[in-house]
């Protein structure tokens, strides 16, 4: 494994750790206020050692609130990014199998999420309906689900032509066992890379509605959430939106990293 694809690996299980360990390595809660230390720097520029990266406008510890949003963030949108690998893969086995109109219909679904721009549609979702963390999870789920259902498709297509899956239609197998047991152990590299590569859209979408404000909503805390509470205080506080907004780009950077060194690694066209 190259240095670089090594030092990223290293950070995605940083941020895997974090997720999980945050309530026994945060200093203080999310939520814990101290308005007599509002805007205190981080303690190499004189702030007080118990305020690591400073503390927000409300007195709220930066660092600690940087790990629960960290947890926040990468849970919502690992959960986003499976459920649309899922729901992708299903519709792309479907149009593959069914062909016809069904084919035509999901077909004509995917090329009508790749034309319209996903921000538009989550806008307009939040806007009319409300929002909330189940129905926020949900709209994740269905970013990026038209890749899998493209690749899926096309690679069942491909599957289904080579001599395992007709050896094994030939034995009487159900379709069902066909696809599950045969076509799809075949692929699912490839979906595996794709997850990798969309991770890092999820993870920057979540965090741009949480910015907008119409993500993640107080008082829990996104990096997002972070980024657009700290925006108004660039210029005299500028650890609040800084140190979150490094953590997003350097988690989407790690994970676009290890997901082309995946690519490399599972893509046989590539070898």
């Amino acid at each position: 494994m190259p240095g670089v694809v090594a030092v990223a690996a290293g950070w995605l299980a940083l941020m895997v750790f974090v997720t999980f360990a945050v309530d026994l390595i945060a200093p203080w809660h999310y939520e814990h206020q101290d308005l007599l230390a509002r805007l205190q720097a981080p303690f190499w520029m004189g702030g007080e050692g118990s305020y690591l990266l400073g503390a927000d406008e409300l007195g709220r510890d930066v660092f600690s609130r940087t790990l629960y949003a960290i947890r926040t963030s990468v849970a919502i949108a690992l959960l986003g990014t499976v459920i649309g690998a899922v729901f992708g893969t299903l519709l792309g086995i479907a149009a593959a199998h069914f062909r016809g109109w069904i084919e035509e219909v999901v077909m004509l679904l995917v090329d009508w999420q790749a034309a319209m721009p996903f921000l538009i549609i989550a806008l307009a979702v939040l806007a009319f309906m409300g929002n909330n963390l189940v129905l926020f999870i949900a709209l994740m789920g269905l970013y990026g689900w038209e890749t899998y259902a493209r690749l899926t498709r096309g690679l069942v297509l491909s599957a289904k032509e080579h001599g395992y899956a007709l050896a094994v239609r030939s034995l009487g197998a159900k379709p069902g066992r066909i696809y599950f047991r045969h076509i799809l152990p075949n692929i699912v590299s490839a979906l595996i890379v794709q997850l990798t590569l969309n991770f890092p859209d999820t993870i920057l979408m979540e965090t741009s509605l949480s910015f907008l404000g119409l993500g993640i909503q107080p008082p829990m805390t996104s990096l997002g959430l972070m980024l657009g509470q700290g925006r108004t205080y660039l210029l005299s506080a500028w650890w609040i939106a800084v140190f979150p907004g490094a953590v997003i780009f350097v988690t989407t950077l790690a994970m676009s990293i290890v997901g082309d060194w995946l690519r490399d690694r599972l893509d046989p066209t590539l070898r």
